[in-house]
């Protein structure tokens, strides 16, 4: 696949529900997940089983009441960006919250290769 193909797919994935099953066909084996702040094990996430990992902490930890994806933002042919809004309720404390990112990723050999994420942090 292209960028453009990728791209179209992560966006189609994420609100069909497939970001997991999409992991698999999309991302390098060795690919690196890049949070704006460290949540306790580091900012980088290196490697495919691991992005599996956050995908399952995030839904056990959160359940999505509401999400938007826009459309990809392509940037070159190799990178990209897609704007996430999503509102989640804590599924522990129940706490709602609303948060609003941005996801650049970058694409080498048919693959994501690098995804970036930005959001407030204060």
């Amino acid at each position: 696949m292209d960028m453009k193909q990728i791209a179209a797919e992560l966006v189609a994935g994420c609100r069909d529900g497939r970001e997991t099953e999409n992991l698999a066909r999309l991302y390098a084996p060795d690919a690196v997940s890049v949070e704006a702040v460290d949540f306790g094990g580091g900012r980088e996430t290196r490697g495919i089983d691991g992005i599996k990992g956050k995908h399952a902490w995030w839904n056990a930890t959160f359940e999505t009441l509401d999400a938007k994806v826009s459309d990809p933002m392509p940037h070159g042919d190799d990178r990209f960006a897609v704007i996430f809004e999503v509102r989640t309720r804590n599924k522990e404390t129940g706490a709602e919250d609303e948060m609003r990112e941005v996801g650049i990723y970058h694409v080498a050999g048919g693959k994501i290769v690098r995804e970036e994420f930005f959001y407030p942090t204060g």
